[in-house]
């Protein structure tokens, strides 16, 4: 042990321990987001995000391993494998957030064309559609929305079939802001494209937060390995 401080290597396999607790919340919640994710369009746009939280979360659950034993074990390989693998991610977050806001228009105008292909499924009358549209409305009566874009023109003939009751307020909310008059019926006004978009805005939020979070731990883990195998080196 001479020339290694134990509080360095404490603080090291401390520091990775915790590392590794982080990669199992992380892919705990986002295999969680995964899998509740059951509504069509929440689903193909926070996809990605999930998925890339699923292998990050792997990932660090080996780095925080690696790193555990590496400093159990006064490894100078392992500190080096630690050490590079962690700038790497590091790295590859930093270029992932320059890309995400930079095409970031280009990412909502992509996720307007996919709702409005959408609303080609809602205005289906040949019965292809059937339980998407039955999906579609449970979701408007929950998040108390109607349509996608144009509200209830996105219906199109459907809208108006004998006994419809397609984006219908609540007897209790007629006269409430969320509900307008059309065609003489009270339907809700707000697009369900607004409600979707939002829940996609308090996801990448979410995230965003993680992401960052990441990067200071990260920082730290560059710090405390690379001192540890200097330590080592001068052992």
């Amino acid at each position: 042990m001479a020339g290694v401080s134990r509080c360095m290597k404490y603080s090291m396999f401390i520091f990775n321990f915790l590392f590794w607790v982080c990669g199992c919340i992380i892919l705990g919640f986002s295999i969680w987001m995964r899998v509740s994710s059951t509504r069509q369009e929440v689903e193909s746009s926070i996809l990605p995000g999930a998925n890339l939280l699923i292998a990050v979360g792997a990932i660090i659950m080996v780095l925080g391993f690696l790193g555990c034993c590496g400093a159990a074990k006064e490894s100078r390989c392992m500190l080096m494998l630690f050490f590079i693998a962690l700038l790497l991610i590091l790295i590859l977050q930093i270029a992932g957030g320059i890309l995400g806001a930079v095409y970031k228009p280009q990412v909502e105008e992509a996720f307007n064309l996919t709702l409005s292909a959408s609303v080609n499924a809602l205005q289906s009358t040949t019965g292809e559609y059937k339980e998407y549209q039955e999906e579609f409305q449970k979701l408007q009566e929950k998040e108390k929305c109607c349509g996608l874009l144009n509200g209830p023109e996105d219906w199109g003939e459907n809208f108006n079939k004998p006994s419809s009751k397609i984006c219908e307020c609540k007897l209790e909310e007629a006269s409430s802001d969320l509900c307008t008059k059309y065609q003489a019926r009270f339907i809700y006004k707000k697009p369900c494209g607004k409600v979707i978009m939002q829940q996609i805005k308090d996801s990448l939020v979410i995230i965003m937060g993680v992401a960052f979070g990441l990067a200071v731990v990260e920082i730290l883990g560059l710090v405390f390995s690379m001192s540890l195998y200097c330590q080592i080196g001068r052992k």
